[in-house]
């Protein structure tokens, strides 16, 4: 399942990686926009198969911020 940005903002923290377990709700990166702080969470629980943004990364809306294989 693709996880997606649903705003245009810079990638602040990576909290998890590739291969990560993660629970439904689990923060995966926070994003940074107008000096506001946004967490992207998991939407399933499952494996973290892809992280496709990294630190300082400018990301836009709807871009795919990781791939989790649902458990």
């Amino acid at each position: 399942m693709e996880i997606r940005a649903e705003l245009t903002a810079t990638v602040w923290k990576v909290v998890v990686e590739q291969g990560a377990t993660v629970a439904e709700g689990d923060e995966l990166v926070i994003l940074e926009s107008m000096k506001m702080e946004i967490p992207v969470v998991a939407t399933v629980a499952g494996t973290v198969t892809e992280m496709r943004v990294g630190e300082e990364d400018r990301i836009n809306e709807g871009d795919v911020v990781a791939v989790i294989e649902p458990a």
